[in-house]
């Protein structure tokens, strides 16, 4: 790979990271709190690959003509059109079903709760539902009315659970927040389905059997199907 093309490849590269970070794309990797630094990164690449073709440039004019000679560099840096690749043909769906019952559940303890609103239904995110089910024993709940959101997934005795992927930094810490469904459960569900769920605190609950970790149940007293959110990550868990 010569000069010219190591310099295609960073802006090609940069140019995949400015795109993946100006649309929801990038959402898919990482959660949307690193916007920034992806957008920054593609910058630097692309201003790498200008001052590389800009060198060479410069230095083919200095440099006596039919003297000197290119050293080529290691064939080991194709492999740099690898992840460029990976940008531009492949665009994963973000994990589901599959990944959240080969791992346990990231339900922690929080720190605190949040005040409610007096009246009216809660709609609150699934992590929290957890975490005020498993750990506060759903005396911030009451027998109020509650809506939560995430996708379908069956084990293999068929229980169904709502699930959110927790993440810290990128999709390849992804761990799931797990929440079992009772009570009028759809007929059919489908995995990876995204539901939204009205029901009431139950104090039903059973351990996740990868790592032991709680999950709470919920009361649910209808169901419908809701199209996945643009960033299909929940990033409160470790709040």
């Amino acid at each position: 790979m010569n000069r010219q093309a190591q310099a295609a490849v960073l802006f090609l590269l940069g140019a995949a990271l400015l795109h993946a970070g100006l649309t929801d794309l990038y959402l898919r990797y990482v959660k949307a709190g690193l916007r920034p630094m992806l957008l920054a990164s593609g910058v630097v690449l692309i201003a790498a690959a200008l001052a590389t073709v800009w060198y060479e440039w410069r230095a083919g004019r200095q440099r006596p003509q039919g003297k000197g000679h290119a050293h080529p560099e290691p064939r080991v840096s194709w492999l740099l059109v690898l992840p460029l690749l990976a940008l531009i043909l492949v665009a994963p769906p973000a994990l589901g079903s599959y990944s959240a019952l080969r791992t346990g559940t990231a339900l922690q303890q929080p720190y605190g709760y949040a005040a409610l609103p007096a009246d009216g239904p809660l709609r609150l995110n699934l992590v929290d539902y957890a975490g005020r089910a498993a750990y506060d024993h759903g005396r911030s709940l009451g027998d109020r009315q509650v809506k939560v959101a995430g996708f379908v997934a069956l084990d293999r005795t068929g229980t169904p659970y709502l699930v959110r992927m927790a993440l810290n930094c990128c999709a390849a810490d992804a761990q799931p927040v797990k929440v079992g469904l009772t009570g009028r459960i759809p007929p059919v569900l489908q995995p990876d389905t995204w539901l939204e769920v009205t029901g009431t605190y139950t104090a039903k609950r059973t351990k996740d059997p990868v790592n032991g970790g709680p999950i709470p149940f919920i009361e649910v007293t209808g169901a419908v199907p809701v199209e996945a959110p643009k960033d299909p990550y929940d990033e409160t868990w470790n709040n």
